[in-house]
């Protein structure tokens, strides 16, 4: 694909196989998707894996701190990244170990070394603050490289690990979703969910992240529904809507002599609640 003066070529890179994927410069590479690159980080270099092949960005939609793909990973790329996982699993065990013996309150969870092993970042969950300055000690006098230890959320602890939800399918955090959107009880209200936590929490304990996501949906489709408690007309006669069904656009109409009826909100007759009221004109004519 060719470069000019107002656009760029991008391709999207993801480093973890459950990982967000990240834009950067393909620069003048042919690369497709399953590749395997070097490309260059704030932190340094590290080998990804392609995910969206190559597009292109105008400047004024580039992303900040744009980075470019080194090269191709070579036959050599690939054998010291196979060393790398090898040190990654070998440096999770050690600090697990060490973590245990110095009865830190931390659970380990990843550990990633960048490509050239001049540092290696150890991902942990805690409740509060952890003293884990003799614990870097350890670690440094182990691995002979600048060690990080940096403090993720249990959301992104449920990303790495995977699992199943209680639809039956893989977690959405693990499988397609790249970003972690703000998720509140307002959501699942809105939904029209019952507010059990066993319910309406996925496995990392927190709020589902397919609440966030549907939202916006079931805010449209609500707007042209009549509210719990809203007195309506039906062809049955007049009631007040108990339930709604927003998915097939259905409320249960209780009609006041112990008779629920559910029907379209198509068969409601409503006051049009934003009309105005007649002129004095206007009422002369009626």
């Amino acid at each position: 694909m060719e470069d000019n003066h107002n656009s760029l070529n991008i391709v999207g890179i993801r480093f973890k196989d459950r990982g967000k994927v990240y834009s950067f410069d393909a620069t003048d590479f042919d690369l497709h998707k399953g590749d395997k690159t070097i490309v260059n980080t704030e932190s340094g270099p590290v080998m990804g894996v392609v995910e969206t092949g190559i597009y292109i960005l105008p400047h004024d939609r580039l992303p900040h701190n744009l980075q470019k793909v080194l090269r191709a990973a070579t036959d050599e790329d690939l054998e010291i990244h196979k060393k790398n996982l090898k040190t990654e699993k070998e440096a999770l065990t050690f600090c697990a170990e060490r973590v245990k013996e110095r009865n830190l309150s931390m659970k380990l969870v990843d550990v990633e070394i960048l490509f050239d092993k001049s540092k290696l970042i150890f991902f942990f969950t805690a409740e509060s603050r952890v003293d884990f300055r003799e614990l870097v000690k350890d670690l440094v006098q182990k691995y002979k490289t600048k060690i990080e230890l940096r403090q993720i959320w249990v959301r992104s602890e449920a990303r790495i690990y995977g699992g199943i939800g209680m639809c039956g399918r893989e977690l959405c955090c693990s499988s397609f979703l790249n970003n972690f959107e703000l998720v509140s009880i307002k959501m699942a209200k809105e939904q029209n969910m019952l507010l059990n936590p066993e319910k309406i929490s996925g496995l990392c304990g927190r709020l589902m992240c397919c609440l966030a996501f549907e939202h916006e949906t079931y805010v449209k489709a609500k707007k042209n529904m009549p509210k719990n408690g809203e007195i309506v007309t039906i062809p049955e006669g007049k009631g007040k809507v108990l339930r709604q069904n927003i998915l097939e656009e259905m409320v249960v109409v209780d009609l006041g002599d112990g008779k629920e009826v559910e029907v379209s909100v198509r068969e409601i007759q409503r006051k049009n609640k934003n009309r105005k009221p007649p002129t004095k004109n206007q009422s002369r004519n009626l």
